[in-house]
């Protein structure tokens, strides 16, 4: 999550769920929380991981799919696709 989501009852129900929550604080906030910045960079990957999904597959985005082990099956299908294009490019 970005900065826009830097509030008290976000990070409380990230906890209620026994996760960890890795919001950077906003530069208005009085006491500034801490946060794993590593892992606060690594969450872009998979941020631009679902917009290429998006971007490159209009019945993922849309939700063509009726029944939710069809999306799944197109979901998987086409990282599988995204990720051989990657590792062809990158040979």
């Amino acid at each position: 999550m970005d900065k826009a989501y830097d509030a008290d009852w976000i990070r409380e129900m990230i906890w209620e769920q026994v996760a960890i929550d890795v919001i950077p604080s906003k530069s208005n906030r009085r006491l500034p929380k801490d946060f794993d910045a590593e892992l606060y960079k690594e969450r872009t990957r998979i941020e631009r991981f679902f917009g290429r999904l998006k971007a490159s597959f209009r019945r993922i985005a849309t939700r063509c799919e009726k029944t939710s082990r069809n999306f799944m099956a197109m979901i998987k299908l086409a990282s599988v696709r995204l990720w051989i294009e990657f590792y062809e490019t990158a040979a």
